[in-house]
């Protein structure tokens, strides 16, 4: 066997997230590494030798997720034909079907996320942050309560995830969810 070349790392790497996120998606947190690798068409130790333990695979899908979730949050609200109320729903939609697959994380993770002097924690707020600018875009329009704050919007949509996975929930159920869970978050009137 020889060695990867240069360009074949971060490839490989690509490859290794986009199966492992297809695995966990099909199979929860829990989906065989060995799947994972197959799925990639790399073998076990390629898998290995770029994350060490499935810790270190899922706080690089969730870095990635919350890397992605910022970039969206950024783009939604710099869009102008986009009013901000359908900008912060439709971000609140992707972030919570996105979520689904990784509730229920090991410990590990969610001590990375509380730690505030680790990579995932700071990825994680920098996702908030761009998630608080569209929420306050949305009070600004007078559609969404001023006493909301981005913490609790975040955690809303997360619990709906949690509520669509259970038995009898569907993949439209958290839209269903958050459209009537806007309604709560309006501006009385």
């Amino acid at each position: 066997m020889t060695k990867a070349t240069q360009s074949e790392v971060p490839r490989n790497r690509e490859l290794l997230l986009a199966a492992a996120r297809e695995a966990f998606a099909d199979q929860g947190t829990d989906a065989s590494l060995r799947d994972v690798a197959r799925r990639a068409g790399v073998g076990i130790g390629t898998l290995y030798r770029h994350f060490p333990t499935r810790a270190a695979l899922l706080e690089s899908l969730l870095d990635s997720n919350f890397a992605a979730l910022r970039a969206r949050a950024e783009s939604l609200a710099s869009t102008p034909d986009l009013a901000a109320h359908d900008a912060l729903l439709t971000w609140l939609n992707e972030m919570a079907t996105g979520v689904r697959t990784y509730l229920g994380l090991p410990e590990s993770i969610m001590a990375a996320l509380a730690d505030e002097d680790s990579a995932l924690h700071a990825s994680c707020a920098a996702m908030r942050s761009s998630a608080g600018q569209l929420l306050a875009r949305a009070q600004e329009t007078g559609r969404v309560r001023a006493d909301v704050t981005v913490y609790e919007v975040i955690s809303l949509a997360l619990g709906l995830a949690w509520a669509a996975q259970q038995p009898g929930g569907t993949s439209d159920l958290v839209e269903r969810l958050l459209s009537t869970a806007m309604h709560g978050l309006a501006v009385p009137g």
